[in-house]
């Protein structure tokens, strides 16, 4: 096996310049992000102007400073009439781990709001003790569960081929995670699914945020068949060439395969973020999780950051969040400190201490777990990971070890 060579595999197209937000700890180095020079954006018959160097995520939660929540409210309540259902039958899918988030989307729907939800689940790829426990301890608070699956052995191997082509271990999972809540929806014909945040609270287009629903393409463009399997890839790698070379077949795949956007437009299926109509706290979420639904923290923080209440369903996060850090310079530490300074849970100068102790952590807790599910040897393990450094990022120092070029402070 030809392993890959440092800095071989890294990411092109990000800035080559570093530029740090004035107001949280994430740079420009994340995808989609902008650090304008001056904005403004109409909304809601107002204008919000903001300052130079303050990345979309922070505008955004400026911005909602200034919405009316008690309206939004009321909007959900008139969205959740018109679907709810009088004979107790299921009538909203909640896509949901078992975490914070989801178990706070599925109880305020059920207990405020009267629904009768179904929450549906895509298995992670290796369950943590607390990420099962929450997953039984939902079912437990009273919420109906489907655990979707997929054959452990495809999922492992698709796991491996992202890891060493993309260094994203977890863009297979993501497809199936994306699917699963309309794919159910539609065949238990369930007219309404609902989401936690839209991906916009984090810096992606900030009039995102604005729109209630999800764009349907978002999951319904995965809708490959056996005369398109060319069109479509997994882990970088077209779905044909995964059947003729890799060893797949045409079922093995079908799990990740989404539901068709004229099926959706047909069955009526809408789909929402409750971050549109709650003011999204992700610290609240968990308290309201831990009061209302039983929600278990990990007992310690985890690998890379100072949380102990995100991400904790999939060992295989800490390695996901720890690829950010090497394709990016940013890592769980600095998603968990971004937020957290947006809501005013942390000071800015709070932040850029825990980033710096804790951003560049490897994962240690499940490092032997992660090996084992690779199927790599610790060394051959490093030279993938070397080999996604993004050279205007890292350097390597006169005693051979790689260190970040910039950091915020």
């Amino acid at each position: 096996m030809t392993l890959p060579k440092p800095f071989e595999l890294a990411c092109t197209g990000l800035p080559s310049e570093v530029e740090f937000c004035k107001k949280c700890t994430i740079s420009n180095q994340r995808p989609i992000t902008q650090l304008e020079s001056s904005h403004s954006l109409g909304h809601h018959k107002k204008v919000t102007r903001f300052t130079s160097g303050i990345c979309d995520a922070c505008r955004w939660a400026e911005m909602k400073e200034s919405i009316d929540w008690d309206a939004r409210h009321q909007e959900l309540e008139v969205l959740c009439s018109k679907y709810r259902s009088n004979d107790g039958s299921y009538d909203v899918v909640v896509p949901a781990s078992g975490g914070k988030d989801s178990r706070f989307v599925a109880h305020l729907l059920k207990t405020q709001y009267g629904m009768h939800p179904l929450t549906v689940t895509w298995k992670p790829h290796i369950y943590t003790d607390v990420g099962f426990a929450n997953l039984i301890s939902m079912i437990n608070n009273g919420f109906d569960n489907i655990l979707c699956s997929p054959n452990g052995d495809v999922q492992r191997r698709l796991c491996q081929l992202a890891f060493k082509n993309l260094g994203h271990p977890f863009q297979p999972f993501i497809i199936g995670q994306r699917v699963v809540g309309p794919k159910m929806a539609l065949k238990y014909n369930i007219k309404l699914v609902f989401y936690g945040e839209n991906v916009a609270e984090y810096g992606n287009r900030i009039e995102d945020n604005l729109i209630p629903t999800m764009d349907p393409t978002l999951f319904t463009c995965f809708d490959f068949t056996r005369d398109t399997l060319s069109n479509y890839s997994i882990a970088g790698i077209p779905l044909s060439t995964l059947i003729d070379t890799h060893g797949f077949s045409y079922f093995d795949l079908l799990p990740y395969k989404s539901p068709s956007l004229n099926d959706i437009s047909e069955a009526e299926i809408t789909t929402h973020y409750m971050s549109y109509y709650h003011k999204w706290v992700p610290q609240d979420n968990y308290y309201y999780a831990v009061n209302n639904t039983g929600f278990i923290p990990n007992p310690k923080r985890r690998d890379g950051s100072f949380s102990k209440y995100a991400g904790l369903d999939d060992a295989m996060e800490d390695l996901h969040y720890y690829m950010q850090v090497i394709k990016f310079g940013m890592g769980r530490c600095t998603w968990d400190t971004a937020q957290e300074i947006r809501t005013n849970m942390l000071t800015r100068d709070e932040g850029v201490s825990l980033v710096n102790q804790y951003d560049g952590e490897a994962p240690k807790e499940y490092l032997d777990e992660i090996l084992d599910y690779l199927e790599l040897s610790y060394e051959d393990f490093i030279h993938y990971i070397n080999a996604f450094r993004s050279p205007h990022l890292w350097e390597l120092t006169k005693s051979s070890e790689f260190q970040l070029k910039y950091k915020v402070s």
